[in-house]
């Protein structure tokens, strides 16, 4: 067994680990299968943009709060009914759609359920992780869930479709919530008792002061964390780039599109099935700014390029390094952040993921309709190469302030 699948041995890892998989797969495929709907319902990509924009404002309040909860609570509990309540709100949408006419209103609040949900799960499931495994083992972990991530989107497009087509959007809903049942029982079944925090007795309100002022009191911790959302924000970009570098730039339609954006998906699964072996022989540290300045160089490239076998081939390419950096980043932060302050820690990070997600999102698209495909491109390779300029900084102000976080 390779390095990677040595963890799934770990009966708890094992349950947590298919947990994930079949709740992501279940989030994946209701919200490609809402977008389409939306569409067809109004006819108008307005209101899928509303969606976007809905999805992430709940995400951002619910970040907000979601932090305290995961480090106040069993991050098991928590995960359990996140999953549990998801489930039973996803059961009265769908009851709602079967019994009663179409309304928008209730895609906007599938829309609600969806940007909490996931910012909750995330943020307490991150967490948990870091609890059930041994530090040592932290780039498996978080290379299996990476593979994870990427077969079920694969997985979820094919499935979204195909129910969408032969059923209904209903049927969506219903199989969303039973993935988010069967994933509530995955989890129930780890045998685990999640450490007693000293925050117990802390209200809300303290602990929420507490956990920023962690942050504030560790500014490198907090600006590696910031670093870390980088290339998730850049995938964000390239999602609103692509179709227009494709249709504009290389004057191409939506078959090369789609081949360009499933070259994303097989690096970024080339990544959680190589890196835990690549960690092994290569400080992680180092290779994140390897991948930093390869995805820099890489998109480069890109904004130059007017060849469709090499637009297959930077894809692939920066899927690898993306998903890479997510796994060597998530596993220095869990090696950086102390278990009590993780959960509020990843709060933070994801709300201020969120907040630049919505804001590209409302500006990228006039951006690329004035100065093309390729400037946006370009910008890309400019924020990953200051994503790896504030990373070696942060190096060295860590290495002063907590030498002993920067061993493995």
């Amino acid at each position: 067994m390779s390095t990677s699948f040595a963890i799934l041995k770990d009966q708890r890892f094992r349950q947590f680990f298919i947990s994930d998989i079949v709740s992501g797969f279940g989030v994946g495929m209701a919200t490609i299968g809402a977008n389409w709907f939306v569409l067809m319902q109004t006819g108008s990509n307005k209101y899928v943009g509303i969606l976007l924009a809905i999805n992430v404002i709940a995400g951002f309040v619910a970040s907000l709060f979601s932090g305290v909860i995961t480090d106040k609570y069993d991050r098991k509990k928590v995960i359990f009914f996140t999953h549990a309540i998801r489930a039973f709100f996803l059961l009265l949408l769908f009851a709602a759609l079967t019994q009663l006419d179409f309304s928008i209103y209730y895609l906007y609040a599938f829309a609600i359920i969806n940007g909490i949900g996931w910012t909750v799960y995330m943020s307490a499931s991150r967490s948990f992780l870091q609890e059930i495994i041994d530090e040592k083992t932290y780039v498996s972990g978080n290379s299996l869930l990476e593979i994870s991530l990427q077969v079920g989107m694969f997985l979820a497009a094919a499935a979204s479709g195909f129910i969408y087509k032969y059923f209904s959007f209903n049927a969506i809903l219903f199989v969303n919530a039973l993935m988010f049942i069967c994933s509530a029982v995955f989890i129930a079944r780890i045998k685990y008792q999640s450490v007693q925090h000293s925050t117990d007795s802390e209200n809300y309100t303290l602990m929420l002061r507490r956990g920023w002022a962690f942050l504030y009191d560790n500014k490198a911790i907090f600006i590696l964390g910031v670093v870390s959302i980088i290339p998730l924000i850049v995938t964000m970009i390239y999602n609103v780039v692509l179709p227009d570098y494709v249709n504009n730039t290389l004057q191409r339609d939506s078959v090369t599109f789609g081949f360009a954006d499933m070259s994303y998906g097989i690096g970024g699964l080339l990544s959680g099935i190589m890196m835990s072996s690549l960690v092994l022989k290569l400080d992680a540290r180092k290779l994140i700014g390897v991948f930093f300045i390869l995805a820099c160089i890489n998109l480069l490239f890109l904004s130059q390029n007017t060849f469709v076998f090499n637009l297959y081939l930077c894809s692939l390419l920066l899927g690898l390094c993306n998903s890479s950096l997510r796994i060597l980043m998530n596993s220095v932060l869990m090696h950086t952040v102390p278990k009590d302050y993780m959960g509020r820690s990843m709060a933070v990070w994801i709300g201020i993921s969120l907040i630049c997600q919505c804001l590209f999102s409302l500006f990228i698209g006039s951006y690329l309709d004035k100065h093309g495909a390729t400037v946006g491109i370009a910008i890309m390779a400019l924020m990953m190469g200051a994503g790896f300029v504030l990373f070696i900084l942060n190096q060295l102000l860590l290495a002063k302030k907590h030498p002993e976080n920067l061993q493995g």
